[in-house]
């Protein structure tokens, strides 16, 4: 008794695999880019800024 093929199945789950896929990897780059990196960029910013200061400051007296 020959088992029947299953046709269709692939072509359904691929489209909703690459939508997943896709979602999936959108709100992973947005939670990476809001929650790490732009913390990351303004911390160094003010620590750039302070120690600018500091050398204004030092080179004033």
């Amino acid at each position: 008794m020959p088992i029947a093929p299953i046709t269709g199945k692939l072509r359904k789950r691929f489209w909703l695999d690459i939508g997943c896929a896709l979602g999936l990897g959108v709100s992973a780059g947005y939670a990476y880019w809001y929650g790490y990196h732009l913390k990351a960029v303004e911390n160094q910013e003010n620590f750039y800024i302070k120690l600018e200061r500091e050398r204004a400051r030092n080179a004033q007296s």
